[in-house]
């Protein structure tokens, strides 16, 4: 069981990393620069990772798996964690750096990673769905405002209040779920060339995304932020998951909720942390470097607490 989960969670996060490698790779053979690589982050962000969230969402059939007690569960989870993220952040002297460290300590690849975990699982990933709606939002208001009251660019007048409303309310991904949520509760078909067009773009948005934040990444720059990134790993690989697991377990929840739990605190930093870091102004080095270190550690404590539920007969 221990070599078949290594080989699960190895499958699922180390072309994830390498992706990001590849990027750099082509940055260094000068196929891409830095202009190109900025557009190709604005594109990403604004056009298809909506695409993709709507994607996974409008297709959900939310009346049939509603549980309100998971959807409050893994909102509380959330918040908690950002809470402790933030607490986290003022370590750190940088106060630009503070809503990346921020952001990269709590936000999951909730919407990429979390449906194919669960359906790779369970054959089926309605709960997972279930889960994206009660925290991916909390995900993006959260960085909409915390990357925005932290920005290098951010206004020292009073309109900073309706920059960051105005952030949260125009937000390509928040509307991109809203949407998708919409459509799915309405009920109407798809037709399918309009779910071909849609999945053409939502499945260039983990490549591209994880292209672009790899290209993005400069090693030269990230030798000054290793130990606060290291910190952010450990708190989202580990520390976030050995306190609301067992909190999970003791509220009844198990089988796939569980299992979306998991992937909710402990999965890998999602690479639009870099798009939205970068959209907000601020440089994105420790939000690279935590995507790729969580990226990699993942893959081995997503295999140890599969391996610990699965022990303890929880999955």
């Amino acid at each position: 069981m221990f070599v078949e989960n290594l080989i699960f969670s190895l499958n699922a996060t180390v072309p994830v990393f390498l992706i990001m490698v590849f990027g750099w790779c082509v940055r260094k053979a000068g196929l891409l620069d830095d202009h190109t690589t900025a557009k190709l982050n604005k594109f990403v962000f604004r056009t298809l990772l909506p695409a993709l969230l709507f994607m996974d969402l409008s297709t959900a059939d939310f009346r049939k798996v509603w549980d309100g007690k998971f959807i409050l569960f893994c909102m509380a989870a959330t918040l908690l964690s950002i809470g402790a993220a933030v607490l986290y952040s003022l370590i750190h002297k940088d106060k630009a750096e503070r809503g990346e460290i921020i952001q990269a300590a709590y936000r999951s690849s909730a919407a990429v990673l979390g449906i194919a975990f669960v359906n790779n699982i369970y054959g089926h990933a309605q709960i997972a769905a279930l889960m994206i709606v009660a925290t991916v939002p909390l995900y993006n208001v959260a960085a909409v405002v915390t990357l925005s009251l932290t920005s290098p660019d951010r206004k020292k007048d009073g309109s900073i209040f309706k920059d960051t409303v105005k952030g949260i309310v125009t937000n390509p991904i928040i509307l991109g779920i809203a949407a998708g949520i919409i459509w799915s509760l309405i009920g109407i078909h798809q037709p399918v060339i309009m779910t071909k067009s849609i999945s053409y773009l939502g499945n260039m948005a983990t490549p591209l995304s994880l292209t672009a934040l790899g290209a993005s990444f400069r090693i030269s720059d990230a030798k000054g932020k290793v130990g606060i990134t290291v910190g952010v790993v450990v708190l989202k690989l580990f520390v976030f998951c050995g306190i609301f697991l067992p909190a999970a377990v003791h509220f009844g929840f198990r089988g796939e909720k569980l299992i979306a739990i998991l992937v909710m605190l402990g999965s890998a930093t999602t690479g639009s942390c870099f798009v939205m870091a970068k959209n907000f102004g601020h440089k994105g080095v420790i939000t690279a470097f935590a995507v790729m270190l969580a990226t990699l550690g993942s893959a081995f404590s997503l295999t140890m607490w599969l391996f610990i539920l699965k022990t303890l007969n929880y999955i």
